[in-house]
């Protein structure tokens, strides 16, 4: 391999290839996608798709994070819906690697957090099997071992089908509630060497729909009822980061007068340093926001993760309940992460954004503050900037030198 140039030292040489593949498609399918990046730790029953990220797109628009286990790989495109807010996509070898990430997996769709897993098997036909390895990486239905934890799965048997998962999986992984969805695909299909490549879709017009709006009566009824408040409370829990939706939260709690409670298990979702927040973020709340609760009228939940336990917590709560969410839509009857049932007085079936940018509008409150950039804090004890490298312990000089 050439020496690769400054500033682009993950730039493959590509081999000297002819020919065009399945997988070549895929790959160009996860760019047209805008997929940024693809976790992977590398195996078999997706050699043609990793061949393609290398030699077909030169490990650019998707680049590849290499990691030690499937496991890591789901998470880190965990962590980076959870900061950038949308999905990076991940690739899990076989039946055996989906069991490995699957522990990923379900965290990711307890937090309710956009992804786009791939996967692979096969050859689905037997025909086109290899003695006792490609047997025991083959699976009939690999979906079913994740199916209760994503939003939707498939196991496409062409490349035009193919094409097709990967937008709809691209389409519902984005959509609120947003979670993981998964695509295997056949190594026949990815190894398919092709005469002509078929069209690629027109990615402008696959987009996730719009988002819905509340209900105009219920926005009604809810500013009303927080105009009316005496002590309001507001629960921000599963919000977006953009900036517009964090300066529109604040400037409805500024506006009511509310008291703010946030949750330590979710991302930012309200100033922790605000004269409006209450207690701190934590697991299970503690007296203090116990009494903010007890003592409020009206509590606006924004897509709190746990309502119910929360209010069951606090003890005798007297006060109305407006929830904002869509969380409902995922619920099944495999998993309890969904948590309790809480008593709701109006329920609009929106993402919490939407709903704090309609009551603020009922309620003739502008666009607030959008917060500043603050400055980078460097970790605790970190060395300065032109600190010497420290060589290996096993590099150091030793008596027995």
């Amino acid at each position: 391999m050439k020496t690769p140039p400054t500033g682009n030292v993950e730039q493959p040489e590509r081999a000297a290839l002819t020919g065009s593949w399945g997988s070549d498609v895929v790959a160009q399918m996860l760019r047209g996608l805008g997929i940024k990046y693809v976790a992977l730790n590398p195996g078999s029953s997706f050699r043609g798709l990793h061949d393609s990220l290398v030699n077909r797109l030169g490990n650019s628009d998707p680049q590849m994070l290499l990691c030690l286990h499937e496991e890591h790989a789901v998470a880190i495109a965990h962590g980076y819906a959870k900061v950038a807010g949308e999905p990076i996509a991940v690739i899990l070898h076989s039946h055996v690697g989906l069991m490995h990430g699957a522990m990923a997996i379900f965290n990711a769709w307890c937090d309710r957090v956009p992804m786009l897993v791939l996967g692979a098997t096969g050859p689905v036909d037997a025909a086109l099997r290899r003695p006792w390895i490609d047997w025991i990486h083959t699976s009939r239905d690999q979906g079913a071992l994740i199916r209760n934890y994503v939003k939707w799965d498939d196991q496409p048997a062409s490349l035009p089908a193919a094409i097709e998962s990967m937008l709809r999986a691209n389409i519902i992984a984005r959509t609120e509630p947003t979670g993981p969805t998964y695509v295997s695909l056949d190594v026949s299909v990815q190894e398919q060497a092709l005469d002509k490549e078929p069209p690629l879709p027109d990615f402008n017009r696959f987009n996730p729909p719009l988002a819905a709006e509340p209900n105009p009566e219920g926005v009604a009824r809810a500013a009303e009822m927080l105009a009316n408040a005496k002590k309001p409370v507001i629960l921000a829990g599963r919000t977006s980061r953009n900036t517009r939706d964090w300066a529109r939260r604040v400037a409805l709690a500024e506006r009511l007068n509310a008291e703010v409670l946030t949750d330590i298990r979710i991302g930012a979702s309200f100033p922790t340093d605000h004269p409006l927040h209450r207690s701190k973020p934590a697991f299970f709340i503690d007296d203090a926001a116990g009494e903010v609760l007890r003592s409020a009228d009206v509590i606006l939940s924004l897509d709190w993760l746990d309502a119910a336990g929360t209010l069951q917590l606090a003890g005798q709560i007297d006060a109305r309940i407006i929830q904002a969410s869509l969380d409902y839509q995922l619920h099944n009857g495999w998993g309890m992460e969904y948590q309790g049932l809480s008593p709701l007085d109006i329920h609009l079936a929106c993402s919490p954004d939407r709903a704090v940018h309609a009551i603020a509008d009922q309620l003739g409150i502008g666009d607030g503050d959008a917060p500043g950039d603050l400055p980078v804090k460097p970790a605790f004890d970190a060395p300065a900037p032109d600190t010497p490298s420290i060589s290996p312990f096993w590099r150091r000089p030793s008596a027995r030198d």
